[in-house]
């Protein structure tokens, strides 16, 4: 395929696209006298342009007012945090009460988990889907375990059903039916990490409450890539982390959504101070009033360091907007879709579903032949500045993102594949 007409044809594509301009925010890796082909925004995502002027900014003010930054100027660090909530609540569809940038992913889990699995003799348990991401299984069994409960009869763990090794919502459907007497949460994806699976949340949400179950969501791989509804669809609560599409660096900041109807509740929380009501935090009272909406599970005080990269990356969510970011996602995974089963379908195999409106940006690919053709593949591309990530047993995951990535790096993707099938 590595021919004129079809590079002319991405190159059409390209210019064609109202969203070109966003690659520039972005500072894109090199690999020699080019830029990389980066597939890895869904492990990962690139730094943003703004990103370093906003760090240098809270750099600076700690250079020159020291503890008095917290009160002066402009993006004073008290109410720092406030910064990020109206344009993070636009990204997952929530209203600003509902979200707060705070902690880890893992820890945001934990936390509110304290308070929505509140489990009984009657209903002990969590449904999940099995083979999700390590730190969910460790976390939903760790809870399990210290609420003196058994992991084995309590942690119920759905297998795929479908012989690409996804989920159909019928199997999603009959299992909260099944075991509904018996459970206290269901916890679902938003995406499944290994195959790219994206699921009708709304649907899972309701058919979890139809059976008196909480309703809880992990978004690690869905926020900044699909367009969510969580206040719509009454999601109890949610969490994920942005230092994949919502491009916040390494162990950025995360965020956690706790529905409205949730703001004042009376339900068992770990507290700190950073959740006390801010009227009065400071008079250093002995009784915790919580903070009415998400806020109120906040413990510590915000690492504003880590939450300056989030104002760079929501700065570009906002001018672009969720809709037309998925709109050119449908468009540029669609593409890599369609050459790779017109090109290498003697290749690769696609494991994430073939219907857009259940996948985002990512391909989850198998290399027939086994893990170490898959292997010998992933290095190959990886040693020509082409990155994508490896999950283990066999699965390379290539992520065109919309904010940064073009047609042409689909294409030159394709190509470096063909270059290395005809090349054994």
């Amino acid at each position: 395929m590595q021919n004129p007409d079809a590079r002319l044809q991405a190159e059409a594509f390209d210019t064609a696209d109202p969203l070109r301009a966003l690659r520039a925010k972005f500072l894109i890796p090199r690999h020699g006298d080019h830029d990389q082909l980066y597939f890895c925004g869904n492990s990962l995502g690139l730094q943003p342009r703004g990103a370093r002027a906003h760090v240098e900014e809270v750099l600076d003010k700690w250079a020159h007012e020291a503890v008095e930054g917290h009160f002066t100027g402009q993006a004073q660090w008290m109410p720092y945090h406030e910064l990020v909530r109206d344009p993070l609540a636009r990204v997952v569809g929530a209203e600003p009460l509902e979200v707060v940038a705070m902690n880890s992913l893992t820890a945001n889990l934990h936390l509110l988990m304290v308070s929505f699995y509140r489990p009984t003799r009657e209903r002990p348990a969590i449904l999940m889907e099995a083979g999700a991401f390590p730190s969910d299984r460790y976390a939903l069994e760790s809870q399990v375990r210290f609420h003196g409960f058994d992991p084995a009869t309590d942690l119920i763990e759905l297998a795929p059903d479908q012989v690409d090794g996804t989920f159909s919502m019928a199997a999603i459907a009959d299992a909260i039916e099944r075991h509904g007497p018996r459970l206290a949460l269901v916890l679902w994806p938003g995406v499944q990490y290994r195959s790219g699976q994206a699921f009708d949340l709304a649907e899972i949400a309701r058919l979890a409450h139809a059976q008196g179950a909480i309703a809880g969501f992990d978004l690690a791989h869905a926020a900044g890539n699909l367009p969510l509804r969580l206040h719509d669809i009454g999601a109890d609560f949610a969490v994920w982390c942005h230092y994949k599409y919502m491009n916040s660096g390494p162990g950025a900041v995360a965020g956690a959504f706790v529905h409205a109807r949730h703001a004042r509740s009376e339900r068992p929380r770990f507290a700190g101070w950073w959740g006390h009501e801010k009227e009065t935090r400071f008079r250093m009272g002995p009784r915790f009033v919580p903070t009415a909406g998400a806020d109120g599970w906040q413990l510590s005080n915000p690492p504003i360091l880590g939450l300056a990269p989030l104002r760079a990356s929501l700065e570009l969510f906002d001018i672009v907007g969720m809709a037309a970011l998925r709109e050119k996602s449908l468009r540029l995974t669609g593409y890599l879709d369609s050459l790779i089963r017109a090109h290498l379908a003697d290749v690769l195999s696609i494991a994430t579903p073939a219907e857009p409106e259940r996948r985002g940006c990512q391909l989850s690919l198998r290399v027939h032949g086994g893990r170490e053709r898959g292997r010998e593949l992933f290095e190959y591309l990886g040693a020509r500045g082409i990155i994508g990530d490896w999950r283990e047993p066999d699965v390379i995951r290539i992520s065109p993102t919309p904010l940064y990535n073009r047609y042409a790096d689909v294409l030159g993707f394709v190509e470096a594949v063909e270059a290395w099938r005809d090349g054994r």
